[in-house]
């Protein structure tokens, strides 16, 4: 992972190791967790969406960020951010554009996750 270029890499794991406290089976164990519950967290927030509940979207796209966060994934952070500040100021008229941003980008980071 660590060979990875910074104009490749979604992941910092730098930032994700320490995070884990240097601990790299720590960090594989939240690596799993986040890719388990991922695809559930974004299921939250696509539906908090398509009914207008933009306190929803901005709550699961708040908490989504932190998750990510944990990885240095500076993409998806800000997509995550972007995706949160539009349900905070309550407007959705962008939010499947941001929505899909932010799938782009966790898409992009699974197969990094997958291979701590």
């Amino acid at each position: 992972m660590e060979s990875l270029s910074p104009t490749t890499a979604h992941l910092d794991f730098e930032v994700a190791l320490a995070r884990a406290g240097g601990d790299l089976e720590l960090l594989r164990e939240i690596a799993v967790l986040f890719l388990q519950h991922c695809d559930h967290w974004m299921t939250e927030i696509r539906e908090a969406a398509a009914r207008g509940d933009t306190q929803a979207v901005a709550d699961g796209a708040h908490g989504l960020k932190g998750s990510v966060a944990n990885f240095g994934a500076e993409a998806a952070v800000q997509a995550a951010l972007r995706l949160e500040q539009l349900g905070r100021r309550r407007d959705l008229t962008i939010v499947d554009t941001a929505v899909h941003a932010l799938e782009m980008a966790l898409a992009a980071l699974r197969p990094e996750l997958e291979a701590l």
